[in-house]
């Protein structure tokens, strides 16, 4: 590639970022225009709560609520819609949480849990909103390990109700979206029991106010009240005293009751039946990754647009004239702070519409493919982390960035802080979902191998068959032919080499599973008690987890580029891949370094090529922001809309 600066072209740039629901997201920029949809800061909590409640309503005019539902309901049937529809919505984190509660998993276990009977009889009015709910799962003492939840469905024969009862107050409903005001009634997941035994956590719909408003009886509610964030979502408390409701109440897709209480379930196996149940809800957990996503979008376009024009400091003229202040993202160490966060996110953009996209695929096969659904939830799990991970970072480090500037609620960024801060421990904490992804990676190793016996092992160890591993992204062929062209490990490849990048990366993956597959194999040998065992490699699982993320990332960014139809705009995100990769590449040194795949020198110039692609990509910088499509009213900071924004700095450093 020549010296010369590329020309990108925005509109493609635009299209290739909106991908397969740009008509969503346009719906959707047209839609949150106005005062009533702007962003705003300074609210009561009761005004908070009232301005987010009368936005939802005006949504709920719109088709918006409709995508993820059937048909035969007056849905649409397409589940990515919704999930883009969601993670859109970055003018308020309140509304868009607000939104997932009421459609997303209230209407969505319904949806999923339920029968063809429930469909109609709820969904119409769950669209329209015209019946508010809750999904209540998490409990006081009972967060991620929903399997040992303490509320419970006892069925009564006489009367062919269910009693659900609190038994204690770690069996507390807890953090309820839309309990404390708004929700009228609550899928509630309880111990289901019937004729003495117990069936495990199942659904069911439970009334929780009547139509004036009041708690039913029975049912006890809390107010969390105020929040670090989201405070127009009304998080609440239930609690549950022997509140009968009728036998057709339970979600009974994957367990039913007959009226004499016998139980029936298509699903034998209670821990299967229970790992199918919640892999049915899994767009909850997609559908975060992408609202965080979309946070650290809005934070990164306010920082690098104010870094554009904020000026600091002085450099001498070359003609001897006077001297001129500095843009701050002319100086590299601004340009280290926001642009690798940035190559990171185009990466993650194209991780998401990757999941998104099979799991619409998914929802629409006639039969369920239960090795696909599994490597969807555990690619779910770990897209959740990372995704969530980087936008708690990205925002902090833009904070920084704008100095005083983003310290002031006028400019967006402490609410984007506030609000997005939960997102890595709802829909699943992080550290669990991360050792959800190995397990299931390591299920794959133990799938292939059998007892990871001596020869099994002897073969893995030679890396002869770990491709029965590795779950390859969509752009299987591609990254196959790229890997199959890298020359090799040698000093003499380009660090810009594709190939030998994708290598590198599944290289340290598969390093860190197999070592940590031995490791928890000869613990057991040596007689190690299983939890003990688990528990002593957590280090390791969590790394991982992570080594599989930057990987499934990176082959997702080169995939989206490969659909990229301008040849120059193809060159910058190449450029911004790289510096995405070689970042990644730059933070764990000390591993690479350690197991010698990179020489000390070859280390050192990992370093200096994420320099020269900071410096190169400078001149870029806002239209890369801009390309993601936030209106300026959504971003709503001052610090963004300042004077022309400048097109300067070193042209990119050539790519072999």
């Amino acid at each position: 590639m020549s010296e010369q600066a590329l020309r990108l072209d925005e509109a493609e740039l635009r299209g290739l970022l909106d991908g397969r629901w740009a008509h969503v997201r346009e719906q959707v920029r047209d839609l949150l225009r106005g005062e009533q949809f702007a962003p705003v800061h300074g609210l009561s909590l009761e005004e908070h709560r009232d301005r987010t409640f009368t936005q939802l309503k005006a949504l709920a005019k719109t088709d918006l609520p409709t995508y993820g539902f059937p048909e035969s309901v007056g849905g649409n049937d397409d589940v990515g819609a919704s999930v883009v529809g969601f993670e859109m919505l970055v003018n308020d984190l309140s509304l868009m949480v607000k939104m997932g509660v009421q459609w997303g998993l209230f209407g969505g276990a319904i949806n999923a849990l339920g029968t063809e009977r429930h469909h109609a009889e709820y969904l119409p009015d769950v669209m329209s909103l015209e019946l508010p709910g809750c999904y209540a799962m998490t409990e006081t003492g009972h967060g991620s390990d929903v399997q040992s939840l303490g509320t419970t469905a006892t069925y009564d024969p006489d009367t062919e109700e269910f009693v659900v009862h609190t038994p204690d107050e770690s069996a507390r409903k807890d953090y309820i979206g839309n309990a404390a005001r708004d929700g009228r009634m609550a899928v509630v997941f309880a111990q289901l029991r019937t004729q003495g035994q117990e069936h495990g956590v199942h659904a069911l719909l439970v009334p929780i106010r009547d139509e004036q408003g009041e708690p039913m009886p029975g049912v006890r509610i809390g107010d969390c009240g105020h929040k670090a964030g989201l405070n127009g979502v009304d998080n609440g408390r239930l609690e549950f005293d022997h509140v009968r409701v009728p036998r057709a109440n339970l979600l009974d897709r994957y367990g039913s009751v007959a009226p004499d209480g016998t139980y029936s379930s298509p699903i034998e196996n209670k821990n299967r039946r229970f790992f199918t149940m919640l892999g049915t809800l899994i767009r909850g957990r997609i559908s975060v990754a992408g609202g965080a996503g979309s946070a650290a979008k809005a934070a990164l376009a306010i920082a690098i647009r104010y870094g554009d024009t904020r000026r600091q400091f002085t450099r001498p003229s070359d003609d001897g004239g006077p001297e001129r202040e500095v843009r701050i993202l002319d100086y590299l160490a601004h340009q280290r702070k926001l642009l690798p966060a940035l190559a990171r996110t185009y990466g993650l953009h194209f991780a998401q519409e990757e999941l998104v996209s099979r799991l619409h695929e998914l929802s629409l096969a006639p039969e369920r493919d239960e090795h696909a659904q599994r490597e969807l939830e555990s690619r779910a799990a770990g897209l959740k982390a990372v995704a969530t991970w980087h936008a708690t970072r990205t925002i902090q480090t833009c904070r920084e960035a704008c100095g005083g500037a983003g310290y002031m609620s006028a400019n967006r960024l402490p609410q984007l802080k506030a609000d997005s801060d939960i997102f890595t421990t709802f829909e699943g904490d992080n550290t669990v979902l991360l050792q959800q992804l190995t397990k299931a990676l390591l299920t794959h190793f133990k799938d292939s191998f059998g007892d990871l016996d001596q020869l099994g092992l002897a073969r893995f160890m030679a890396g002869k068959v770990f491709e029965t591993v590795i779950e390859r992204t969509a752009a299987r062929p591609l990254i196959d032919r790229l890997i199959a062209a890298s020359p090799g490990r040698g000093e003499e490849v380009s660090l810009y080499n594709r190939g030998w990048q994708l290598e590198l990366l599944e290289d340290r993956e598969k390093h860190i599973v197999e070592g940590l597959a031995g490791r928890l194999r000869k613990a057991r040998k040596d007689g190690g008690d299983a939890f003990e065992v688990f528990n002593h490699a957590q280090d390791h699982v969590l790394n991982a987890g992570r080594a599989h993320m930057d990987r499934v990332v990176l082959e997702a960014f080169v995939a989206g580029i490969d659909r990229c139809g301008d040849s120059s705009t193809a060159k910058l995100l190449n450029r911004v891949c790289d510096l995405y990769v070689l970042s990644v590449v730059e933070e764990d040194r000390a591993w690479f370094l350690e197991h010698e795949r990179l020489s000390t020198s070859r280390a050192k110039a990992v370093t200096q090529a994420v320099n020269e692609l900071c410096r190169g990509l400078r001149p870029y910088a806002v239209q890369l922001v801009d390309a993601f499509g936030l209106r300026d009213e959504w971003l709503a900071a001052p610090i963004a809309l300042g004077d022309e924004h400048a097109r300067q700095g070193d042209p990119l450093p050539a790519r072999d």
